[in-house]
């Protein structure tokens, strides 16, 4: 049987654990900006984030742009460009995988990297004439194939390999493309006879068939760009006013408008699925490109620049992980653009270790 003080140091860990895991979450938390810019580049950004890796792309002097890879500090860098493209992008990583696009001839090939240029997969299918990957669950691959004779994007899933698409592509629908996974879930967009030739955000469940139509009432046109867990985020526009960053529970009518006040424009971009990051301006940022982080209300929100190192005055948010570390860029002055990456104070596994070494004294005390 367990003593009281077993009890209550097991008590008191538990809300410790707890705290650890939900910290980030509660707002007045500080961040630090980290530049992940990396020497050599003259710019550079920051686009998915899993566990301790970061991707995006950066532009090497004299060069064309080169898709890269992080873990968490700027001298980290890892180029993933592969040899045979002549520019690359990685926009999206979970696990050992990152996925993105290249440039060959006059179009892009969908790509898929495990760590370093060489284990480079193209997953371009070959009845498309260009394709680009924007997301991963660390086995699955989104993104989009485009086909010239008919103007048309077709939404897309892979399994590793570029014979392994499945078309996510829905009837009635002219144009498509998936922009993040989940699990068993894709997120994108969708335009034809099926949405009265309005673009809509829809949310599938692996196949063509699956899709859910998320376009709110009173909203003409969406996208949906990132999700995690039951959550999807992105942004919406009616005719007569600019987009609004968006989040969703997997229907139209359960719709969060995420729009702060003072903001001319607002977009989502990623979720932890409790968490929301994106940017947006107006009044209240002397109509410069802001930074921001949600926690599920337009009321919520977290202007990310005022984080940043002196100078800084334009930002983005474009992915979110789940301990609450950000990627983006951020621009200072006339400069070229930076990649940003904003982690929590304090960490929550310190806040952890804290707690726990607290617990521990205090046991041995009595």
């Amino acid at each position: 049987m367990k003593t009281k003080h077993q009890q209550i140091g097991m008590a008191l860990l538990t809300i410790i654990v707890i705290a650890a895991c939900t910290t980030n979450q509660a707002w007045g938390i500080s961040y630090k900006a980290i530049e992940l810019h990396p020497s050599g580049f003259d710019s550079s950004g920051a686009f998915g984030i899993s566990g301790t890796q970061q991707v995006g792309w950066g532009h090497p002097v004299g060069e064309n742009y080169h898709a890269l890879l992080w873990n968490g500090s700027a001298e980290s860098c890892i180029d993933l460009h592969p040899s045979g493209f002549t520019e690359s992008y990685a926009r999206g990583t979970n696990g050992t995988q990152q996925v993105g696009y290249a440039a060959v001839g006059y179009g892009n090939h969908a790509l898929l990297w495990s760590g370093s240029a060489e284990s480079c997969i193209d997953l371009h299918p070959s009845v498309f004439d260009y394709s680009r990957a924007f997301g991963t669950n660390g086995t699955q691959q989104v993104g989009e194939g485009y086909i010239v004779a008919t103007s048309s994007f077709h939404a897309l899933l892979w399994n590793g390999s570029a014979e392994s698409y499945t078309e996510l592509h829905p009837s009635g629908f002219d144009s498509s493309g998936a922009s993040g996974i989940s699990g068993t879930q894709q997120v994108g967009w969708g335009h034809g006879s099926a949405t009265g030739y309005n673009t809509h955000a829809l949310l599938w469940n692996g196949s063509a068939e699956s899709y859910i139509d998320l376009n709110p009432s009173g909203f003409t046109h969406s996208y949906a760009r990132g999700i995690n867990g039951t959550q999807q985020v992105g942004e919406a526009a009616a005719a007569g006013y600019g987009s609004h960053a968006l989040l969703w529970n997997g229907s139209a009518e359960s719709c969060i408008d995420l729009h702060p006040s003072g903001f001319t424009e607002s977009y989502a971009r990623g979720t932890n699925g409790t968490q929301q990051v994106g940017y947006g301006y107006g009044s209240v940022t002397g109509y410069n490109m802001h930074a921001l982080l949600w926690n599920g209300s337009a009321e919520s929100y977290i202007d990310l620049n005022q984080f940043l190192p002196t100078g800084f005055s334009i930002a983005a948010a474009e992915g979110i992980d789940s301990y609450g570390n950000i990627v983006g860029f951020a621009q200072q002055g006339d400069s070229d653009l930076r990649a940003i990456l904003w982690k929590p104070i304090p960490e929550p596994a310190t806040i952890f270790l804290l707690g726990l070494g607290a617990v521990i004294v205090r046991r041995r005390k009595k």
